[in-house]
C-alpha cells in the first residue's frame, strides 16, 4: 500500500532493558528445552524473559473488552509478561520516520516488536539494511500454524525476520440493488452501465496489481513494459469517463450511499460495511485479487526471546480465533477457524475473513522492488491527482 490513513490502514493495524525475569519450566513450553541459550540472527540470545514487552501496532487491531485486551491479559497471566501495548502506528511511513534514526545510530527504538505493511516497501527496507533481528524460532514451536500461501514471502523468503500478525485482499465491491454482479476487472474498467460510478484506489500496490492481474501480467516481477502497460489500462478508463474518481477509505461511504456502484474495496471494510447494508457484496476479480500483509517485526535491539514467545503465543489457534473474533481481517493461522466456530460460527464461515484454498492461491502479491522505483513512483502520482 501507500502510506495514506485509510480504514484500511486505520483498522489494520519495544528496548529490552529492565530487569530480566527467569520463568521455571517455561522452556520446555516454548520449545527451548534447556536453559542455555539459543541463536537468533547470528547472536546468543538468553532463554529469559523481559517483565515488559513494548509492543507497538496499529488502531483497532487487536481483541478489546472495555479498556482491556484479553489475549494480553491472558499472556501476562502465562508468563509473567506485562505488554506495554501502544497503538502509535497510524501509516508505515510516519511510523518509519519516528523509528528510523535510532535504527541509523544503532541505538534501539524503545520497542521489542511491531507491525508494519508488506505492500509498503518498509519491511523489505528494514531486513535489507538489517535494522530487524531474527525471529528466536526454537521459541516458537507454533510456528507450524502459519497458513502455507503465507510461508515464503519474496522480501522475507525464509520468515527469519517476520511473522504475519493478520492479512487483507483488494478486489470489486459492489452494490447488489444497482448492478448484477461485478467479478471482473473488464467488467469494473469497461462495461457502460457503470460508467462515472467506477472508483480505484490511490494505493499504488493495490490497484496496480489488480490491473496487471487483468492485462495477463505478474504482478510480483513488474517491468518497465508490465507497468506502462497497466498505467494505460487505467488512463483509457480514466478518459472514458467509467471512473468517477480515485479514493483512499472515503471509497467506503460512497459505496454504500450509492455514488458508487462499484469499486475496488478491502475484504476487511465490507465486512464491516455489511453489518448496515446487507447489499453490499465483494469478490475477488476472475483475475486474482491482491493480498497484503502485516507483519510482526522485532526492531534492532529488541528482546528477540520475548517478542519471539508472544509470536508462539498469538499463533495459538485458541488465542488466534479470539484476536480475529474482533478484528475480522484474514487470519493467518492455521487451526483458528475450528476453534472460532465453537465460539462465533457466522465469523468463522465467513470467507472474507477465512478465505478458500482456491482464494488464496489466486491473489496476486506485489513486486517490492516497485514499491521502491521512484520513476513508478512520480508517475503513478501524476496519474492520480491529474
Amino acid at each position: 500500500m501507500t502510506d495514506q490513513i485509510t480504514r484500511k490502514v486505520f483498522l489494520r493495524r519495544a528496548a529490552a532493558g529492565g530487569s530480566i525475569l527467569t520463568v521455571p519450566g517455561l522452556l520446555a513450553a516454548c520449545g527451548g528445552g534447556s536453559s542455555g541459550p539459543s541463536t537468533a540472527g547470528g547472536s546468543t540470545v538468553p532463554h529469559k524473559l523481559a517483565k515488559t514487552l513494548h509492543f507497538s501496532n496499529w488502531t483497532l487491531y487487536i481483541d478489546k473488552k472495555g479498556n482491556a485486551h484479553p489475549s494480553l491479559d491472558q499472556f501476562k497471566k502465562k508468563y509473567g509478561v506485562t505488554v506495554d501495548y501502544t497503538e502509535d502506528i497510524n501509516d508505515n511511513e510516519s511510523f518509519f520516520s519516528k523509528i528510523e534514526p535510532n535504527l541509523q545510530r544503532g541505538q534501539s527504538t524503545g520497542r521489542d516488536l511491531i507491525v508494519m505493511t508488506d505492500n509498503s516497501r518498509y519491511p523489505a527496507l528494514l531486513v535489507q539494511k538489517g535494522w530487524v533481528e531474527k525471529l528466536d524460532k526454537s521459541a516458537m514451536p507454533n510456528f507450524k500454524n502459519l497458513i502455507p500461501q503465507q510461508r515464503h514471502p519474496s522480501w522475507d523468503p525464509n520468515r527469519d525476520y517476520s511473522l504475519p500478525w493478520q492479512s487483507g485482499f483488494t478486489g470489486i465491491g459492489w452494490n447488489e440493488k444497482l448492478t448484477d454482479p461485478i467479478t471482473s476487472m473488464g467488467d469494473l474498467l469497461g462495461n457502460k452501465k457503470l460508467k462515472g460510478k467506477v472508483g480505484l484506489l490511490t494505493e499504488f500496490s493495490d490497484t496496480l496489481a489488480l490491473v496487471m492481474g487483468y492485462n495477463g501480467d505478474d504482478p510480483s516481477h513488474i517491468t518497465d513494459k508490465t507497468f506502462n502497460k497497466a498505467i494505460d489500462t487505467i488512463q483509457k478508463a480514466v478518459h472514458s469517463g467509467q471512473i468517477r474518481q480515485f479514493y483512499g477509505n472515503d471509497y467506503a461511504s460512497a459505496l454504500a450511499n450509492g455514488d458508487l456502484t462499484a469499486t475496488m474495496a478491502w475484504s476487511g471494510d465490507i465486512v464491516q460495511l455489511q453489518a448496515d447494508n446487507s447489499h453490499l457484496k465483494w469478490q475477488q476479480p476472475d483475475t486474482g485479487g491482491d493480498i497484503w500483509t502485516d507483519n510482526m517485526l522485532i526492531p534492532k535491539g529488541g528482546n528477540v526471546y520475548t517478542a519471539s514467545v508472544y509470536m508462539n503465543f498469538v499463533y495459538d489457534p485458541k488465542i488466534a480465533a479470539e484476536i480475529e473474533d474482533y478484528v475480522n481481517y484474514v487470519c493467518p493461522v492455521l487451526g483458528a477457524k475450528e476453534a472460532l466456530l465453537k465460539q462465533d460460527p457466522a465469523i468463522a464461515k465467513n470467507t472474507l475473513i477465512f478465505p478458500t484454498k482456491q482464494e488464496l492461491d489466486s491473489a496476486h502479491t506485489i513486486d517490492p522492488a516497485a514499491l521502491n522505483n521512484e520513476k513508478y513512483q512520480t508517475t503513478w502520482q501524476n496519474l492520480i491527482s491529474a
